[in-house]
């Protein structure tokens, strides 16, 4: 192995580190510092040529590729493969006339939402602005915005990849309608992408921020909650958040964005105000580039244990159980409104997104007992609430342990399993969820 690997480091202009070589451990770990991954290589692409080379080379040695630019979804399962960092694929063009933009594959939402800001304009990014575009897009994309504009996936126009044979292509609806649907939310075990080209939209007036209260404060804030969402524009998006911050007493949140002026985001979260004891409110008029001030994700890597489920609904009983429920060990338990867009028909293997609601449960491992903790109470409160368990999840909300199954109907995961055997034969490519799993 270390001879072809050697082998390796004369065809690509990027880094290619291997075990023992200075730099190979940090290189290796993904950004879940709690998944650990053991691979055969590493190797960082200077260029999609780069990136085109190492895939003739797996290819013609019967080893496997597994693209990640920085391991935000990462399960570990890729012991002996080359794991290939794409971060130095950081093209970033936007096209304001067309409202479109080119991004690579290692570009991060954070600098895409500050190009479009610039013209006004944004695209349907997630909470988090140290994320990828092109892996939160293979997955689907669960946006601010999705509401008022459905899937991030299903505003792609063409995708730059590298084939199973090392050949690089224009994937467009039109040049090939198959890879392209898989594509747009079926995750990446079909082809290496190297850019993607997605629609944007008009943002002249985004509202948005957190509210925040003591826990005791729930039941108010959740009642509101409900009632703002059951008849929410497509424009408003509310996330609920119950949390236990170390060394705090616990917490509620409300997050919220409106693609509209403040007056009109105030008055639909007319029902929020009236809520006594409230600690804090950041909503007010914020760039599209500002999202990930909201939630204020780390922006560094860190240990997680994530639970993901789709609600079906939120009646007193559902609410009832989130209120019964100590929110420790876990730091967050997470409502989000979905509806609008996202349940209406979709072209990508996701489908429509009929559940009105996701919950997301997570935690922080900071050593083995409190990780099985985390996951006792995640079982629990998953368990006490499976009447309201749809059964299936969003790709990207799938943890270690978990498979494509969960993200796909039945037929819809027929067709990515046909698709992967008759474009990766070989499985040059391996995807953090494989579909033939």
């Amino acid at each position: 192995m270390t001879h072809t690997l050697d082998d390796l480091r004369a065809l690509v202009r990027g880094r290619v580190l291997l075990p023992g070589d200075a730099g190979f451990d940090p290189a290796r770990r993904p950004w879940n510092l709690a998944v650990e991954q053991h691979a055969a290589a590493v190797v960082e692409a200077a260029d999609a040529a780069d990136a085109a080379a190492l895939v003739k080379y797996a290819g013609a040695r019967g080893l496997s590729v597994f693209p990640q630019p920085s391991g935000h979804g990462a399960t570990g399962d890729l012991a002996g493969a080359i794991l290939l960092r794409t971060g130095q694929l950081g093209e970033v063009r936007v096209d304001p006339a067309a409202r479109t933009a080119r991004v690579g594959a290692g570009a991060p939402w954070g600098r895409v939402q500050e190009a479009a800001a610039e013209h006004g304009l944004t695209g349907l990014a997630g909470s988090s602005p140290a994320v990828t575009v092109t892996g939160y897009t293979l997955g689907g994309g669960l946006s601010w915005f999705g509401r008022a504009h459905g899937w991030a996936a299903d505003s792609v126009v063409a995708f730059d990849v590298v084939d199973a044979e090392g050949g690089p292509a224009r994937v467009t609806a039109d040049s090939d309608p198959d890879l392209f649907w898989a594509l747009r939310g079926g995750g990446g075990d079909f082809a290496l992408v190297t850019a993607v080209e997605f629609r944007l939209y008009p943002a002249a007036a985004l509202f948005g921020g957190r509210m925040l209260w003591p826990a005791d404060r729930a039941p108010a804030v959740l009642a509101a909650f409900r009632s703002i969402t059951a008849h929410a524009p497509g424009e408003l998006t509310l996330w609920l958040d119950l949390l236990r911050f170390p060394g705090s007493a616990p917490l509620v949140a409300v997050d919220a964005t409106y693609l509209g002026d403040e007056a009109g985001g105030r008055a639909l979260g007319a029902p929020l105000d009236g809520i006594g004891g409230l600690i804090s409110d950041s909503r007010g008029v914020m760039p599209p580039s500002a999202l990930g001030s909201i939630t204020a994700e780390p922006t560094d890597p860190g240990p997680g244990l994530s639970r993901g489920e789709l609600l079906t609904g939120l009646d007193d009983t559902a609410a009832g159980i989130l209120l019964s429920r100590p929110i420790d060990p876990l730091l967050s338990v997470q409502v989000r409104h979905l509806g609008g867009a996202l349940a209406r028909p979709s072209s990508g293997p996701h489908g429509a997104l009929a559940e009105p609601y996701s919950l997301y449960l997570f935690g922080v491992p900071s050593t083995p007992p409190v990780a099985a903790a985390i996951r006792d109470r995640q079982r629990d409160l998953a368990g006490a609430l499976a009447p309201y368990v749809s059964g299936r999840k969003p790709y990207t909300y799938l943890a270690p342990g978990e498979s494509a199954s969960s993200a796909f109907a039945p037929e819809v995961l027929d067709r990515l399993r046909a698709l992967k055997r008759e474009r990766d034969p070989r499985a040059v490519f391996r995807s953090n969820f494989p579909v033939l799993a």
